[in-house]
């Protein structure tokens, strides 16, 4: 009987130990936040750019990794609550989509890392001290946007050789737009532009801006960046038509839904670039050892159907260089 006893309780034993190992033995599930200032729609082509990153390294989702997906929906006095909401959850890395939603991620931790898929200019706005070496528990990728800006002037000056007057909707509490305005009066000055600015704050402002450009007899638009326009491309769009303003704007979504063109990075690469990041911040890597990158792509976006509407013909030269013609 004794020995039955022995037997039973070794046998318990092994059990147990085979149990607990299988279970040592199960991997860690990765916790992620995405913060967007904008809506899960909008971001559409970016988070798929994102999953595909991921997927490519080695991550499947609820099965090693598990995404907290957080979105503004276009209300930035949101995005404090969202990004505190990541950091309650204590998840292993934020993932950020737009400056606005990078600056409440900051503010809600000095410690989890925090990767920018896209970042207007985090060194102009104080979020990194340098591109080489970011500090901190940011890093990730910058988009150039300032840069560009003024290459978007030079675009407009290209399909309206007359151009001499040009209205720039923006927003001026945006990180980054101060420093791509600059850009453009640079760019202004050389082509003999006078530039009209507009602050349009938010969408009930959208009609009086285009009211106010066509008073101020302009040319074109230039649209800066902006989380609250996104969401109202389609407007945006359509008042452009209506007015017969030839614009560009800084996301080919416009373009799809409607507008005349768009100078901008490929952001969907970026994202995708933006899981490598993750990869090796996961693997060990310290925010503060992995350089801020720039774009390595750029397209330029042009909707004929939209010049057609504003009778506008756009130069075989400008054609020729556009990476996707929608007609």
């Amino acid at each position: 009987m004794n020995k039955k006893i022995v037997y039973l309780l070794l046998g318990t034993v092994v059990l147990a130990s085979v149990h607990l190992a299988g279970a040592q033995q199960q991997p860690k599930v990765i916790r992620l936040g995405f913060l967007a200032a904008t809506s899960a729609s909008a971001e559409k082509s970016r988070i798929e750019a994102f999953r595909q990153g991921m997927r490519e390294l080695g991550y499947v989702e609820d099965k090693n990794i598990v995404i907290e997906w957080r979105f503004a929906e276009g209300k930035l006095d949101r995005l404090r609550d969202l990004a505190a909401e990541l950091v309650l959850l204590t998840v292993d890395v934020i993932v950020t989509a737009g400056p606005n939603s990078t600056r409440a991620a900051k503010e809600a931790t000095t410690t989890i890392p925090i990767v920018m898929g896209l970042d207007i200019d985090p060194v102009g706005s104080g979020i990194v001290a340098s591109l080489a070496r970011p500090g901190g528990n940011i890093t990730g990728l910058s988009s150039l946007q300032p840069e560009i800006s003024g290459k978007r002037l030079e675009l407009l000056k290209e399909v309206v050789p007359k151009l001499s007057r040009v209205a720039v909707f923006g927003i001026s509490t945006q990180p980054g737009n101060a420093q791509a305005l600059k850009q453009i009066e640079l760019a202004a000055g050389a082509f003999g532009v006078k530039l009209q600015y507009l602050d349009v704050l938010s969408p009930k402002d959208i009609e009086s801006a285009f009211r106010s450009a066509s008073k101020g007899r302009v040319d074109a638009v230039l649209l800066l960046a902006s989380p609250v326009y996104i969401s109202h491309r389609k407007q945006l769009a359509d008042l452009a038509v209506k007015s017969r303003l030839p614009a560009i704007y800084n996301r080919p979504e416009y373009v799809e839904d409607g507008g005349l063109m768009a100078y901008t990075p490929n952001v969907d690469d970026m994202f995708r670039r933006a899981a490598k990041y993750v990869d090796k911040i996961l693997k060990g890597t310290k925010p503060v050892d992995l350089p801020v990158e720039q774009p390595m792509k750029f397209e330029l976006v042009i909707n004929l159907k939209a010049a057609k509407q504003i009778g506008l013909t756009i130069p075989p030269n400008v054609l020729s260089r556009a990476d996707k013609v929608i007609k």
